[in-house]
């Protein structure tokens, strides 16, 4: 399941080499919620590390992620984990997002008024 989100590049950090197979870097988005803002995390991974290095701490972007989650039992007592798993950047636009920066797909919505469409309703 994949989202987009659109919101300012706060602070980027620098990459980890967790294991000799698993790398990842981290940034924060500042996204305006209305009367707040929202500081988010994300996570890049492996080759999608350089996706930030074209893009500097204020730059508007959107970001497409995944939204990741899993169990961890230690001690007999569960935690849960979530990661919002990013795999695409690139420049904001500016009509994408309302006031809270988030955005959806577009989608061209189906006319039912157009000369194309089987019109055989029964009403």
């Amino acid at each position: 399941m994949s989202f987009d989100i659109q919101g300012k590049l706060y602070e980027v950090f620098e990459e980890q080499q967790i294991s000799d197979k698993f790398r990842k870097r981290e940034f924060v988005l500042e996204i305006p919620d209305g009367s707040y803002t929202q500081y988010v995390k994300f996570q890049l991974t492996q080759d999608k590390c350089n996706l930030l290095d074209s893009y500097k701490n204020g730059d508007e972007v959107k970001v497409t992620f995944n939204l990741t989650g899993k169990p961890f039992t230690k001690n007999g007592q569960t935690m849960y984990f979530t990661n919002l798993q990013a795999w695409r950047m690139e420049p904001a636009s500016n009509d994408l997002g309302g006031p809270s920066g988030a955005a959806a797909p577009q989608q061209d919505a189906p006319s039912f008024y157009s000369s194309d469409v089987d019109n055989d309703l029964p009403f």
